[in-house]
């Protein structure tokens, strides 16, 4: 099965996939730059100059309250109205699958609702499904067969998702990992054009001699410390949060498959109150002394504060944060869950930067190695994100980052037996989902 798998992707017909590999990379990577640009400027609009024209010069408490729920009208109308359901349950985590471009417009428009009025998800996820409906349409003039389909349609979810993640590496190890159940024998030649088109799309951001690129976000985050030379007690510490991050997000996991199953309400009204329930919580945060932004949204631009913050604060964001999300998860909303759980599990090495003194760009490191690997059960991909994101003053994380992600695979692995009654719920949630 492996050799005839291997003979079908050989030869000419081989590379000619490649080839339209790097070239998919191209309409994949422009599409997710527009995606996230209008997601900047919806944000921005919603929460800046929406507010300076109210004459606030921060959101005031009714739109920190109700632009969730307003996003969850949005969310409704493309899952309610347009084909595909707004994309896959984020309790769920990310889908490998190609996305039909009849789809398209539904996903695009949940994610809007989602991530541009606050509610606690990610972009990943439509970032990927996006990136196949181009793959899917550019391979409709390809001419080639069912297989070979799927194959570019995967490589345009490695473009799309190389901006979000910095480059072709860590988006390219997270398909990886995401797709390898079903490749078998046959993964490196079947990935080849996903990572081609990753690094061509990627030059979409970038840009290449003269011409400076679309402007892509920067992965590392900015203002972190050098960190020199590793301690025992940071190894171990690594090792600890990796284990709390898997027992915290699991608890988070399982309730919002508690929301999601709630039964006798319909998917408006789950919406509606998840997304009323969210913008409750970020106004709580705020009374307490939070900030209501770092409780919406996915919580990628907060780290860097949450990691200076006081115990008090970093308190009061994990609980609003760690329910918001749940809801967020649970209540129907459509968006990835890797960086709230990336932000969750931070917040957990942040205690430890005010308790034990121990380097920020160590939390950072081992906090965003520790999340990912919870929530998604992926291992390489958090290793290489969490020593990523550091950048080079955190090269001697790197070990830490490793160590919290194995830990933290490890425990979630073992929590995910559940009881038949978890089963019951998902059930339930599925039914209420459709």
């Amino acid at each position: 099965m492996a050799g005839g798998q291997s003979q079908a992707l050989g030869g000419r017909a081989y590379l000619r996939l490649v080839l339209l590999g790097a070239l998919i990379g191209i309409p994949a990577a422009t599409l997710a730059a527009l995606f996230l640009a209008f997601v900047h400027d919806l944000e921005h609009w919603l929460w800046t100059d929406l507010p300076h024209s109210l004459g606030h010069s921060e959101p005031p408490w009714y739109l920190v309250v109700f632009l969730p729920v307003a996003g969850a009208v949005v969310v409704y109308v493309a899952r309610r109205f347009l084909p595909g359901d707004g994309g896959h349950l984020p309790l769920e985590g990310l889908s490998a699958d190609p996305t039909p471009p009849s789809h398209g417009a539904g996903v695009a428009l949940a994610a809007l609702g989602t991530l541009g009025f606050g509610a606690v998800l990610g972009p990943e996820a439509p970032l990927i499904a996006l990136g196949s409906v181009a793959g899917v349409i550019f391979t409709r003039f390809a001419g080639h067969g069912e297989r070979e389909r799927r194959l570019l349609s995967s490589a345009g979810s490695f473009a799309a998702i190389s901006a979000l993640f910095g480059g072709p590496i860590v988006g390219g190890t997270m398909m990886v990992e995401a797709g390898a159940g079903g490749l078998g024998a046959a993964l490196i030649p079947a990935l080849l054009p996903g990572f081609v088109a990753a690094a061509v799309g990627y030059l979409i951001f970038t840009g290449f001699g003269h011409w400076g690129g679309l402007n892509a976000p920067g992965l590392v985050e900015p203002g972190l410390p050098a960190y020199h030379g590793v301690h025992v007690y940071d190894l171990l510490l690594a090792v600890a949060i990796g284990v709390l991050a898997a027992v915290l997000l699991a608890g988070i996991r399982r309730l919002g498959w508690s929301v999601a199953g709630v039964p006798g309400i319909g998917m408006g009204r789950l919406l509606l109150a998840g997304g009323l329930a969210v913008g409750l919580l970020a106004e709580l945060a705020d009374l307490l002394g939070a900030s209501s932004q770092d409780v919406l949204f996915s919580g990628q631009a907060s780290i860097p504060a949450l990691v200076s913050s006081s115990t008090k604060i970093v308190f009061v964001l994990l609980a609003a944060k760690g329910l918001g999300y749940a809801i967020s998860l649970g209540c129907g909303f459509r968006g990835g869950p890797i960086f709230p759980a990336i932000f969750v599990s931070v917040g957990l090495v942040a205690l430890a930067v005010n308790w034990f003194d121990i380097s920020p760009t160590l939390a950072v490191a081992v906090g965003a190695a520790a999340g990912m690997a919870a929530m998604t059960r992926l291992v390489l991909t958090p290793m290489l994100f969490g020593a990523l994101l550091v950048g080079p003053n955190g090269v001697d994380a790197v070990p830490a980052a490793v160590l919290a992600a194995a830990a933290a695979w490890l425990a979630a692995t073992a929590l995910e037996r559940r009881p038949p009654r978890a089963e019951q719920v998902r059930a339930a949630a599925r039914s209420t989902a459709g």
